[in-house]
């Protein structure tokens, strides 16, 4: 080999060694300018997720912190989150084209059910001179506009009270209810009936005598109930809001989830499509990446709508002073909407629990859906 030859390539070696060593301090001060170890580089394929400003605008600190321990623990983005922001008119144009009567729909279950029922409740509460109307998920308050007609008629309603988890939603029942019944008294306010019980002071009239505070109707309709990751912990916290002479009035569907025949119908397709296309969006992952999924889920005896996400993705929750990243694997599934039927016997064990008795059901032409009429155990 002449000299030349051997400088060369020696000159080379140590071009190609100087070359790798700069790319590796590069690659180093990129991770240490993030706040990484140099141990802690992420896969090159892992997605990263930011949601947006819009998400954080729609949510308080606390709601962030329970959709992030929800996804940690059980992989689930909570479906009462979906009526917030802009899912509250993603939910009233799927409310008022798919359950408000119409020349081709005649009928609404929810509409059906509190009509079949109004000789019974009133029947109740004949010897009261007022009622309160609590209504909680009021979402539109279109199911009960035909029930507070009739109640007006008779002179039996004081007044008619809105909670729902989203404040959008309040401001359509609101508007809706005035347009509806001017003179009749309304309040509302946001509530998360998972979380919380209904304030007494919503309740109150000034220089009202508790003793003589109207009796209260609550209503929880749209088959809420069923859509609920705690169902005990919602009765109970209805219980604990409830007198002895008030009522629980509640709808669900009845029968087996287990025999679900793969047919995405109602609020499991057409709801779960654009709740779907709102997380997507505002979590930020993108389409080629994730499909929905709809199936029974023996673990909670549901039919849910699930985001399997098809690629590794890291969710990057930066928020005030929350700054947490959620690691999802490729092929695991986010639940975004659930349901769950209730069989009679199962419904009146989880009534007991939460200490409150059935007074009377009853239910559709179709056997498919019961509404459930409860007060207080006397025993409570």
């Amino acid at each position: 080999m002449t000299m030349g030859k051997y400088f060369f390539g020696k000159l080379c070696e140590q071009s190609i060694f100087h070359f790798h060593k700069s790319q590796r301090i590069r690659t180093m001060a990129r991770y240490n300018s993030n706040s990484h170890l140099y141990s802690d580089i992420p896969n090159l394929n892992n997605r990263i997720a930011k949601p947006s400003s819009e998400f954080y605008s729609v949510f308080s600190k606390e709601e962030v912190l329970e959709i992030i321990h929800a996804l940690e623990t059980r992989r689930e983005i909570p479906l009462k989150y979906s009526y917030k922001g802009r899912g509250a008119k993603i939910w009233d144009d799927f409310y008022l084209k798919y359950a408000i009567p119409k020349w081709y729909r005649t009928s609404n279950v929810e509409i059906d059910l509190l009509n079949q029922n109004f000789t019974f409740i009133i029947d109740k509460f004949k010897n009261c001179q007022k009622i309160n109307i609590v209504d909680v998920g009021a979402g539109n308050s279109y199911p009960v506009k035909r029930f507070i007609y009739k109640l007006n008629n008779i002179g039996l309603i004081n007044k008619y009270i809105a909670l729902d988890i989203s404040e959008e939603l309040l401001n359509i029942s609101n508007a809706n209810f005035k347009k509806w019944f001017p003179k009749l008294g309304f309040a509302s306010a946001l509530l998360d009936i998972e979380n919380n019980c209904i304030p007494p002071s919503l309740l109150e009239n000034q220089n009202q005598v508790k003793s003589e505070s109207p009796a209260k109707i609550i209503l929880h309709l749209g088959v809420t109930m069923g859509n609920h990751h705690n169902r005990i912990k919602v009765l109970t916290n209805f219980r604990n809001s409830m007198e002895r002479n008030d009522f629980l009035v509640f709808t669900n569907e009845i029968g087996s989830n287990a025999q679900w025949d793969g047919r995405a119908r109602g609020g499991c397709k057409y709801h779960a499509e654009q709740v779907y296309k709102w997380i997507k969006n505002k979590i930020g992952i993108k389409s080629e990446d994730c499909q929905l999924l709809r199936k029974y889920d023996s673990e909670t005896d549901s039919i849910v709508a699930n985001m399997k996400i098809l690629s590794d993705y890291t969710i990057n929750f930066d928020f005030g002073t929350i700054n947490k990243d959620i690691e999802i694997s490729t092929g695991e599934e986010i639940t975004i909407w659930r349901h769950h039927k209730y069989e009679m016997p199962e419904l009146m064990q989880e009534i007991a629990k939460a200490g409150l008795e059935l007074v009377h059901y009853s239910t559709n032409k179709y056997l498919s859906h019961a509404m459930v009429i409860c007060q207080m155990a006397s025993n409570y």
